[in-house]
């Protein structure tokens, strides 16, 4: 699974999708302009010690994203999509697309992707919900949907034995 961050502005939630990025293997793709420098200490506070297992990519613009990834298929996180996140059935190798916390994905991009964009239910009277929950949210239930492939699905007690 690939995320991808379009133009997001507040370096606390990209750290905290990077840390959930390295948790989940999953690939995280930022295009420009970031509204921060990614060796900010918000970034690295909110990512802790998982940034460097992290694998990110960097794309002036949409136009260059789409040029390295010619046969992505991407999912467009947007309040005004018709189809809820759960109603989709998400490819090992698709691309998770969400926008900046001020405005989301432009609506000159959404338009081209009319059958890919998807949103998270919530209450009429509420603008968002906040883009590293909404990034977890949706990335976790492509990553059930792919029964958690490669992820740890059982833990252990430190001190105690389970009874």
């Amino acid at each position: 699974m690939h995320i991808v961050l379009h133009q997001p502005e507040i370096p606390a939630n990209t750290g905290n999708i990077g840390r959930t990025c390295a948790a989940t293997g999953t690939g995280l793709h930022l295009i420009e302009p970031l509204g921060f420098k990614l060796d900010e200490k918000s970034i690295k506070r909110a990512g802790m010690d998982y940034w460097e297992r992290l694998n990110v990519s960097r794309y002036m613009n949409f136009e260059e994203f789409r040029q390295m990834h010619p046969e992505a298929k991407i999912w467009m996180a947007t309040t005004k999509a018709k189809h809820v996140y759960t109603q989709v059935s998400f490819g090992p190798d698709d691309f998770l697309m969400f926008g900046k916390e001020s405005a989301g994905i432009p609506e000159e991009i959404l338009v081209d992707y009319e059958e890919t964009c998807i949103r998270i239910p919530m209450l009429t009277d509420i603008r968002s919900l906040n883009l590293s929950n909404s990034v977890a949210v949706v990335l976790y239930e492509a990553l059930r949907q792919q029964n958690f492939a490669g992820m740890q699905k059982e833990g252990e007690l430190h001190r105690l034995q389970w009874k």
